[in-house]
Formats: structure tokens, sequence, C-alpha cells
């Protein structure tokens, strides 16, 4: 079994010596591919299907990496014909004492990295993000109900087995949406602990196919599924993951129930769109020294992008923080509600807000 990957302890201290860490960095890379002095990085040592069109990798990172929890998500990067693609996976199991993280892939209609990672060779070096996320089964007996749609199941099937290595300790339920039997992923492990722990039950919602098995339902999550959903008990936590319109539409037809609601969305919400958003403005990016005319109506990360800036990023919904950077003057708008923020700030994240006026940037 492969081990975490340890740098010698020389290497720190020469780098503190003399050597500038992109040399270093360099040379350690033909030693060990893993090896840095300033990159988390990650070798593919397991790749298996788990559904149509959904693979599992299997990473074991180097010692850079500082772990996650249940619920948490990294950014994975790769290159792809020169050119570097990020984004956000959730880890789709506990944490592990052999150190390594799982995560669950879904190959997605024009995702270049997606369809990379499905067929990418074991033994390959990804880069890797520090995890991320507040996810969480919180402590206490209360019951937790689980709402998963689509890739939303990754983030789930880490709790689960969280769960599962503590007996459950309070009553769990998943609800699991998907479009037909062979999308879903790890459907028999799940019957599985559900058959051996009374307190943890699943049900697969479909929503392409008749509903079949005794744990099987249909249709788009509707307040008819509340009946058999909800636990019993008077409080009820409710996790929800998936795209955004699934997530608003679990918050509404739980509303009115007593309950505390968690949720993360793995799409972007809709924009406000406004005529009134076109045009240009001006952005001073103070650490290069470049100032650059881009678009009011993208998000700042896009238009900076189209200008052949690349700030660093990850998820692009917000989530991660990567593409946070500080601003010292201007106005900035939020796409997802129009509000508009003239205060400096040392965390404008630019993939939720677009350029109001023109801008100073940490950049």
């Amino acid at each position: 079994m492969e081990t975490a990957i340890r740098q010698p302890t020389w290497l720190s201290r020469l780098n503190a010596l003399w050597a500038p860490p992109a040399v270093l960095d360099f040379w350690l890379s033909r030693l060990n591919p893993l090896w840095s002095s300033t990159r988390t990085l990650a070798r593919v040592v397991e790749r298996r299907p788990e559904a149509e069109g959904v693979t599992t990798l299997v990473l074991q990172p180097n010692r850079l990496f500082r772990g996650f929890r249940a619920g948490q998500h990294v950014n994975v990067g790769v290159e792809i014909d020169g050119v570097r693609y990020t984004r956000s996976y959730s880890a789709s199991d506990m944490p592990r004492a052999d150190g390594r993280i799982r995560i669950t892939v879904k190959a997605v209609e024009g995702g270049k990295l997606g369809a990379y990672l499905q067929a990418i060779p074991v033994g390959s070096v990804l880069s890797l993000g520090q995890a991320f996320g507040e996810l969480s089964v919180p402590d206490g007996s209360a019951p937790c109900l689980m709402l998963a749609a689509g890739s939303g199941i990754t983030p789930m099937l880490s709790l689960v087995n969280a769960q599962a290595a503590a007996g459950f300790p309070q009553p769990v339920r998943l609800a699991y949406w998907a479009r037909t039997r062979a999308d879903l992923v790890q459907a028999a492990a799940l019957r599985a602990l559900a058959s051996r722990h009374p307190n943890f039950s699943v049900h697969f919602v479909l929503t392409g196919e008749a509903a079949e098995a005794g744990d099987e339902l249909e249709g788009r999550i509707d307040p008819r599924h509340l009946a058999t959903l909800l636990p019993g008990g008077e409080q009820v936590h409710v996790l929800a993951c998936g795209p955004h319109g699934f997530v608003e539409r679990a918050r509404e037809v739980l509303g009115g129930h007593d309950l505390s609601f968690q949720a993360e969305a793995f799409s972007p919400p809709p924009r406000f769109v406004d005529p009134s958003d076109q045009g240009r403005v001006r952005v001073t990016l103070l650490q290069s020294g470049r100032t650059l005319e881009v678009a009011r109506d993208k998000s700042l990360l896009e238009a900076l992008e189209e200008q052949g800036v690349k700030p660093r990023h990850g998820c692009r919904m917000g989530i991660c923080n990567t593409c946070s950077c500080g601003k010292t003057s201007g106005a900035t708008r939020a796409l997802a509600d129009r509000s508009v923020q003239h205060e400096p700030t040392q965390a404008l994240r630019l993939c939720i807000h677009a350029a109001q006026s023109d801008l100073a940037l940490e950049l």
C-alpha cells in the first residue's frame, strides 16, 4: 500500500538557504513528481467506473495537503494542451487512515476537465487545493434528512460513510434524485448500509423511470414526497446538494416545517440581466501595473479572462474563495441579486461579482 509522500527535511532547509521555490520544485519533480516545496499535488492511484459517465479517482496527496472533513470539496487542476483547467470536486468518501482522497467525476457535455479525468491514466499527477466547505451533520440526536440530486450525491456519500463509521448515532435518511437507475452512484453500497443499520435509510427518486423497488420513488422534488422523506422528531436537520434549481425547490418545499436547512449548489444561480449593465469600465490591476477595459455584464473573472488575465479560481460559484482578491476602490455588483458594494474589501469573489464602475484590484 502506498503511504503519504514525505519530502526529505534537508530539501526544506536547502530551499530556505538559497534555492528559489520554482527552481527547487523543478529539480524535486525530477526526483519524484509528488515532491514540491510549495505546491499541493496528488497522484492518481486508482480509477474505477461508478455509473453511466461517472468515474471515481483515488488520489494520494503529498504532505502539503492538510486533509479534509467529510462533506468538503477540493479544487483539482490539470494542464490540457498547454491550458490549465481547475474545477471543484467533492470528496466522495470519508477521510481514511491511508491519507488518500476519493473524488467522483461526471462527464458533462462540453466539460473539458471532466472528460479528461474520466480517462486519466493511473500514475498521473494533479494539482490539489486545500479542502473547503461547511456541509456537515451536526452533533446530537436530532434526525438528519439528506437531499441529493445528480452530482450532489458525492458529499453525501462522504457524510454517510462518516456516520456509518460512528455507528449512525442519530437517524439519517438519504433521498437521492437521478434520471434513471443507470445514473445512480453506489446504489448497492447504500442499500447494503441501510440493511445493516436501522438508523439509516435511503430512497432513490427517479425522474425518468417509474419506481419499482420498495426504496424507490419517482418525480421531481415535491410536497408529496414529504410524508415519506421527513423523519419523525421535533427538530430535523436538512442537508441539500445539487443544481441551484433543485436546492431552491427543496428550500421552498420544506418551508413551514420545523427544521434547520443547510445547502450547497454546484451550479451558479441565475443572473439578473438588465440593459443598464451594458458597457465597459476600466480595471487597474495594482500588482501587475496593467489597466484594462472590461465588460460590465459579465463576472469579473470572465471579463478578465477575456482580456488574457488568468486569476486563480476554482468552483466559479462563490464557494471556494480561490478567486478572492482585494478591491481598493470602485463599485462592484453581485450577480445574484444586483446589490452594489462601494466599500474596499480584501475578499472580492471575482466569479460572482461584476464591475459597476472603474475598479482597482490587487491582482
